[in-house]
């Protein structure tokens, strides 16, 4: 295998950081790739988008153990947690991945010169990591999650069409769930419809203005949005009380709460980030590769849900 030629709670975070460290002295005595990953969160998508990561670089030919080993590292939603944990991740790997926005924004501050990737990020270029989809013009590279958000909204729609309003939740904090409520919000007046917005700031918002926002609409809208994804059953348990059916960004979302989605699959997302991964660990320049979006979209259904809101699985497909 060729080695990567480059520049080389408090309590809880500050013991995690220790342990972390000692893990990477032992690696770096047995000579072998040290790669970074730090996530925002607990939750499936992220989760699945790190294992795919890491399963794509086994299939090509990078080892756990053997060739390389993984310094994990994940903030559990406290955004607080990030910088610190970004800078220990830094001065021991040799290159590091972040999962989410949030996580990759600190690493790109902390860091300017070696390779950071990243994948799980809507919009790089709103979110301040890249002059361009076709390079970034520094030292970060990786593949966006940007959803078909007006597939998703006309999905939607076409379960109730009767239906004149229609909700959108999302947490204020994250970049790229804006992003996909405002592009939902034009896709919603396009269609005819009255929006219907309520916001989250934490997870201690979301059932009030679940409650909320389901009183209102007869249709739900919800991006892929950490605070959000990680409230799915709630979301589930709402919408069965008000009997609102839920589109949601991604399909964990929707397998813990709602109703479907016409979506990409984390996983495999973070196999296509693996593969770019090795580009860089070969000597390819991330400041001049392009970003990579998903590959592939799937419809998704949630057959338990739609059974419990009567709705026919059948009868939602997404139109040509």
């Amino acid at each position: 295998m060729k080695r990567l030629s480059l520049k080389k709670g408090l309590v809880t975070l500050v013991a995690s950081l220790a342990i972390f460290a000692a893990g990477c002295e032992n690696a770096e005595d047995n000579g072998i790739l040290d790669i970074g990953i730090l996530s925002i969160m607990d939750h499936n998508s992220l989760n699945d988008a790190e294992q795919g990561f890491i399963d794509g670089m086994t299939e090509l030919g990078y080892e756990e153990g053997v060739d390389v080993v993984y310094h994990r590292m994940n903030a559990q939603g406290q955004q607080a947690n990030l910088y610190p944990m970004a800078g220990q991740l830094l001065k021991n790997s040799e290159l590091v991945l972040g999962i989410g926005t949030p996580t990759i924004q600190a690493l790109a501050v902390t860091e300017e010169e070696k390779p950071l990737l990243f994948t799980a990020v809507t919009d790089p270029i709103t979110a301040g990591l890249a002059e361009s989809l076709e390079g970034s013009g520094r030292n970060v590279t990786g593949t966006s999650d940007q959803m078909p958000v007006e597939k998703q909204v006309e999905l939607l729609i076409s379960i109730k069409p009767e239906a004149e309003k229609v909700g959108i939740i999302y947490n204020t904090g994250e970049v790229n769930s804006q992003i996909q409520a405002e592009q939902a919000e034009a896709a919603i007046l396009a269609a005819g419809k009255t929006p219907v917005i309520r916001t989250v700031t934490s997870t201690n918002d979301v059932q009030q203005a679940l409650n909320s926002v389901m009183s209102e609409a007869e249709l739900l809208y919800i991006p892929t949005d950490n605070i959000m994804a990680g409230a799915a059953s709630t979301v589930g348990a709402v919408s069965e009380q008000y009997q609102v059916p839920v589109v949601a960004g991604s399909i964990d979302q929707v397998e813990d709460g709602g109703l479907a989605t016409y979506s990409l699959n984390y996983y495999e997302l973070g196999r296509q980030t693996a593969e770019m991964a090795a580009r860089v660990i070969e000597g390819e320049d991330p400041s001049t590769m392009p970003i990579e979006q998903a590959e592939e979209l799937e419809l998704y259904v949630n057959e338990d849900m739609a059974e419990a809101l009567g709705v026919d699985p059948d009868s939602i497909q997404v139109a040509e």
